[in-house]
């Protein structure tokens, strides 16, 4: 039996490997009332694959919990156009396996430090004292979140330090835009980028290795973009900032979703508001199209993508 990560997996395969548990859920049968299983979701570095463990009893129920790495064997069926393990076998690690969990999870590109350090020096970019005062003040009572936490639970930048990698890579977007649409205020825009999704961190529970658990009772009633909005206000309170570049900062968060049913009750009206949505907007789909692309065999397409408007991705044999 092969040693495969979840990327090199395909249907009919049967495969052993090391994988971190993202989610487990005990479930019942359709056609029983009795019959338990348990439902994985298991994921490497690589990427997630759904899995069941038909039989289960109480002992193995309590056994495997969510961010523990698990050796798993298996075949590999196809559900409803996704791939799926059936396992056959499955246990805890041990030290003899000599494997390190920080192997088995995805991970921004980019040392959270690094990244972190890249905000910072944008951060020194913006002139007006009170946004930087503002700013300043969210994210070092954020630090430690931050170095951690993704952007999503799932689809876009749903990695260990994924807010950061986010944040940092619509900045250097912005800051190139800016060049060319030089009427732009860029202390906003900096500024809006930094903390259009910062609610994230209590809109979502994320273990230290970047992994969400579920959505905060917070996050599900209010969500982040309210809770930006709400940190703003707070900051703005006790820096004594200006009102208007509070409204305005309070706006770009508001604003970034830029249609009501994706949570923005107000469409952009300033055009660093309009410039955040579509920098937000560009480089989450990026990310997924480049997710897609790394999955693909050149001259193939990609499986659906949801988070595309559930289209496939071509991999071209082109190189740039």
């Amino acid at each position: 039996m092969e040693m495969k990560k979840i990327s090199e997996i395909k249907k009919g395969d049967r495969v052993e490997g090391f994988y971190i548990i993202k989610s487990v859920d005990i479930k019942v049968s359709n056609n029983s009332n009795t019959n338990k299983y348990l439902d994985f979701n298991l994921g490497d570095a690589t990427g997630d694959i759904n899995a069941k463990l038909w039989e289960c009893n109480e002992e193995i129920e309590n056994k495997f919990k969510q961010n523990v790495l698990v050796k798993v064997k298996g075949t590999v069926n196809e559900w409803r156009g996704k791939l799926q393990l059936k396992i056959e076998m499955i246990r805890l690690t041990e030290e003899t396996d000599e494997v390190d969990i920080c192997d088995y999870i995805a991970v921004a590109p980019y040392s959270p430090e690094i990244m972190y350090n890249d905000i910072l020096d944008y951060l020194a970019k913006i002139e007006n004292t009170d946004i930087q005062n503002i700013v300043t003040n969210i994210i070092s009572n954020n630090e430690k979140k931050l170095m951690h936490y993704p952007a999503a639970k799932s689809n876009h930048h749903a990695i260990r330090s994924g807010l950061l990698y986010h944040t940092t890579t619509m900045l250097k977007a912005g800051e190139k835009l800016s060049e060319i649409y030089t009427f732009l205020n860029t202390d906003l825009l900096y500024a809006g980028i930094i903390l259009h999704d910062i609610g994230k961190i209590y809109e979502m529970n994320a273990s230290d290795l970047g992994i969400v658990s579920e959505y905060s009772v917070e996050g599900q009633l209010i969500g982040h973009i309210v809770q930006g909005v709400k940190m703003i206000e707070t900051a703005s309170i006790e820096v004594k900032a200006d009102k208007e570049v509070t409204m305005l900062l309070e706006h770009m968060v508001l604003a970034h979703h830029y249609e009501a049913e994706y949570g923005s009750p107000k469409k952009p009206m300033i055009p660093e508001a309009e410039m955040l949505h579509h920098l937000d907007t560009m480089d989450a789909r990026m990310y997924d199209m480049n997710k897609a692309l790394t999955e693909t065999k050149e001259g193939k397409f990609s499986e659906r993508i949801r988070s595309l408007d559930n289209i496939n991705i071509y991999k071209s044999f082109v190189k740039k």
